[in-house]
């Protein structure tokens, strides 16, 4: 069983600089449920080295507030190699963050080259964010018990599609939550907003994610983080009939018909169940 630092239904994931110990220090304390402490894209190349020592030094003591994982580089990089041989055994390391997986061999290497501080400590998390690793989504899901979650990188991803329009991501979104979910692993969450001006925009597209499937989305300021979890939270409207359907479903066994009409059946109680689990957040 693992025993991987876990937060109940994680619905906000915040990014911060690795070469900037302030600001990830800052994220620690900002309400965020996941600390993603990046090393990639947000690191300019000649930084790499400062981020990653800084990163050490804050993973090698356990008890932070909030679960910290780590973005490292490309793993066909050697900044990759170097991220993982001076992070993966620290104790304060709740998770790897893996971008631009394509392939189910590489979680596979990782998880047998890369012990962690203990075992099951560390859970691995695949971004996906080319066409070919969208095509291989379920493979990589489900390629070892170390891979806890997928997700997608979106901005790469359009790039690598030609996408112009946000609506021509909506087929991988789909495709990389129903590998997911065929994998036994949770829903994925939503690759960031890149606007951190554009609160209403944000809304609207995690109002479209979680239509979508999603559960929670990846964030890059902290002013984001209550407009993503009030998103993902249910509603009063959604709460009252999650509660309505528990009630019926222990008064009476089987499949039923409320006084509304609405069916329901195991996999409907299932889901008020996970309504009910999300409410507790508030």
């Amino acid at each position: 069983m693992s025993t991987v630092p876990s937060v109940p239904h994680p619905l906000t994931w915040l990014y911060a600089p690795g070469d900037r110990p302030r600001v990830v220090a800052k994220a620690l304390t900002s309400g965020a449920d996941i600390v993603i402490v990046d090393l990639e894209d947000a690191v300019a190349p000649d930084r790499k080295d400062y981020a990653r020592a800084a990163t050490a030094d804050l993973l090698r003591e356990p008890g932070h507030p909030v679960p910290v994982h780590v973005r490292v580089n490309a793993l066909d990089t050697p900044s990759a190699a170097k991220d993982l041989a001076a992070l993966a055994a620290l104790p304060g390391l709740a998770g790897l963050r893996l971008p631009k997986v394509t392939s189910a061999e590489q979680i596979i290497h990782l998880a047998q080259t890369t012990p962690p501080a203990a075992p099951g400590t560390t859970a691995l998390h695949a971004l996906l964010e080319t066409a070919l690793g969208i095509e291989r989504a379920h493979a990589i899901a489900s390629a070892h018990p170390s891979l806890h979650g997928i997700s997608l990188g979106e901005a790469d991803l359009r790039a690598d599609l030609g996408v112009r329009g946000d609506a021509g991501l909506d087929w991988s979104r789909s495709r990389v939550i129903v590998a997911a979910r065929a994998a036994g692993l949770s829903p994925p969450s939503q690759s960031i907003h890149p606007d951190i001006r554009d609160l209403e925009g944000l809304a609207a597209s995690c109002a479209h994610g979680r239509t979508l499937g999603f559960l929670g989305r990846a964030a890059i300021h902290p002013r984001q983080l209550p407009v993503i979890e009030r998103a993902y939270l249910p509603t009063e409207a959604e709460l009252e009939q999650a509660e309505t359907i528990i009630k019926a479903a222990t008064t009476e066994q089987g499949a039923q018909a409320l006084q509304d009409g609405t069916f329901i059946d195991a996999a409907v109680v299932a889901a008020a169940h996970r309504t009910l689990s999300l409410a507790r957040r508030r």
